[in-house]
């Protein structure tokens, strides 16, 4: 829906203004009603002060007598229509001819509870000034008994309008000040941030892989600036992980399509390097060797990639081949024997079998001696070594002697495209390394680094595991 044409409680700042109203005009009705109840009670109150000091200028009149014209004034002071006095020795009355012949309603005001005067204050509201009641209270001169008044409400209910009427101004004025100032500051704490997080989200929505341009305060220490530094963070990983897999979805697209044409390329190969087998030379023999081998294991991995339609790697085929003749066929593969300048040690028994796939355990183990040489330069040292514990399991360390792996580099070590560092390098290497063991049930890791060499660890699992 567009902007202009939505509800003003569509957005948090106008539901906040609103309710803030609410509720504080809920309190101050709340309020309002024990204030009624006592404002009619204190000017119930003062009419009876104002009776009784009435009703005593009859004790200094003769005969308890006073002039009509005098009793009408002093009961229009007092603003009742009649008083009854009973003091120490006599009762005295004032307006006794102008006493109605009924009430409408009679309050008794020497013990009153707020229940009743709520209800009695509501009651003169709903009458509109239309009853005469009387009134019976507690005397507050010495020597008076009991006092009795009788009044018209109309005056009592239109000073109780009044007051309800001006603590609905005052209530509608605190409301909205309040209001004003609560909005305000949610805004700036809350709605403000909100609205940032909310753009951030709908930005990311809609290009997941763009920059994110929205404002962060990384300022703020509270709940707010937590929520949006993380939401932050967790953008630009994902942001990164999806660009990830936006290479290698493209690199899979692109291996799907030369897969098929390099098959029957290395098939061509293959049978070029069957001619080069019948020569009888010892060093073509050897090259050529190394060279069928390493033909024969490309085709296989185009057929099986083809074969499950990715480039992520099958479920290995597993079975007990020899780790030493493993080894030295990945370093017999790299050349590394013919490097006059170059050593290598395998402390390997030759009779220790591992329970893996043949061509995938080939693929690690070429990836990690292929980058521990090409670290080292011309001369260097790489050393293979494993053993088997007691339930089979079979761990490896590859070592070398190169200058180490620089500290800001490690946390992404195993993810693709993020750690090669060397010309042609594509950072593919140890990631398929990693998925290869772990697709095994096992474990790789770097155990060591510094600048005196570099040492990774392959655990493989036999096979009662």
């Amino acid at each position: 829906m567009p902007e202009r044409y939505r509800p003003i409680t569509s957005s948090l700042r106008s539901r906040l203004l609103i309710l803030t109203i609410f509720f504080v005009m809920m309190v101050e009705v709340v309020v309002y009603v024990p204030l009624i109840a006592t404002f009619r009670q204190t000017y119930l109150e003062e009419n009876l002060v104002a009776a009784q000091i009435a009703g005593l200028s009859l004790e200094e009149a003769p005969g308890n007598n006073v002039s009509p014209e005098l009793e009408q004034e002093l009961l229009e002071t007092a603003g009742v229509i009649s008083v009854v006095m009973r003091r120490e020795d006599r009762s005295l009355m004032l307006g006794f001819d102008r006493m109605p012949d009924g009430v409408n309603a009679v309050y008794d005001l020497q013990q009153p509870a707020l229940g009743m005067l709520i209800a009695d204050a509501f009651a003169t509201l709903n009458a509109k000034g239309e009853r005469i009641i009387r009134v019976v209270g507690s005397p507050a001169l010495s020597g008076t008994r009991y006092v009795e008044i009788t009044l018209d409400e109309m005056d009592l209910y239109q000073s109780l309008k009044a007051y309800s009427n001006n603590i609905l101004i005052i209530s509608l004025v605190v409301s909205i000040f309040t209001g004003v100032l609560v909005y305000l500051s949610l805004h700036w704490l809350l709605v403000r941030p909100m609205r940032r997080v909310k753009e951030s989200i709908v930005t990311f929505r809609r290009n997941p892989e763009g920059k994110n341009k929205a404002r962060i305060d990384c300022k703020r220490r509270d709940e707010i600036g937590v929520v949006e530094r993380e939401l932050a963070r967790m953008q630009q990983e994902l942001r990164s992980n999806l660009q990830q897999k936006t290479k290698l979805a493209e690199l899979g697209e692109a291996v799907s399509k030369i897969n098929h044409d390099l098959r029957n390329i290395l098939a061509t190969a293959q049978l070029a390097t069957g001619a080069l087998e019948r020569v009888e030379h010892p060093g073509v023999q050897k090259a050529s060797t190394r060279l069928v081998n390493a033909v024969s294991r490309a085709i296989s991995l185009c057929e099986r990639t083809l074969r499950h339609g990715s480039v992520e790697d099958p479920e290995p085929e597993k079975e007990d081949i020899p780790l030493f003749g493993l080894v030295m066929d990945v370093i017999d593969s790299l050349g590394i024997p013919d490097e006059k300048h170059f050593t290598f040690q395998a402390n390997i028994d030759e009779d220790l079998q591992i329970y893996a796939d043949p061509q995938q355990l080939h693929r690690v183990l070429l990836n990690l001696i292929r980058n521990a040489r090409d670290v080292q330069g011309e001369d260097g040292n790489i050393a293979v070594s494993a053993m088997a514990d007691d339930t089979g399991t079979v761990h490896m360390e590859i070592a070398d002697k190169g200058p180490g792996i620089p500290d800001s580099v490690r946390p992404n070590l195993f993810k693709p495209f993020m750690t090669s560092n060397r010309a042609g390098g594509t950072g593919l290497g140890l990631a398929i390394a990693r998925d290869i063991v772990l697709a095994h049930g096992g474990q790789i890791g770097l155990k060591s680094s510094d600048e005196t060499g570099t040492v990774f660890a392959i655990c493989i699992p036999g096979r009662d595991m």
